[in-house]
């Protein structure tokens, strides 16, 4: 079934300085079918807010933390339909399971967790 409307999707790393986060934002540009609209882009609150803004996101949609952002959009009736978690490996479960357990879809390169 499609949508009529662009997949709402949300981004967890990816902030000032990260390679990967640009790929998967312009990888997902591609066709036009989804807008980025929330975030929660590094650690360091304030270079996440930084990178919320240099890509133009509102300002109440980035997050300090990813736990913040998924208990937040989860609330939001324009909240985010998916959420790309583009930090190191070692942090993918913790993030992935956040977001599984409030109900998002996920996009998460391997690998999904470290031994």
């Amino acid at each position: 079934m499609a949508l009529d409307r662009k997949i709402r999707y949300g981004m967890v790393g990816g902030g000032p300085g990260a390679f990967i986060g640009e790929i998967h934002r312009s990888a997902a540009a591609l066709d036009g079918e989804m807008a980025l609209v929330a975030g929660a882009f590094s650690s360091d609150p304030k270079k996440s807010r930084r990178q919320g803004e240099a890509l133009h996101l509102d300002p109440d949609r980035v997050y300090d933390t990813y736990e913040e952002m998924a208990a937040r959009e989860a609330e939001r009736p324009d909240g985010i339909d998916a959420v790309s978690i583009v930090t190191p490996n070692f942090l993918h479960y913790d993030v992935a399971s956040t977001f599984l357990e409030k109900g998002f879809h996920v996009i998460c390169d391997k690998p999904m967790t470290t031994t």
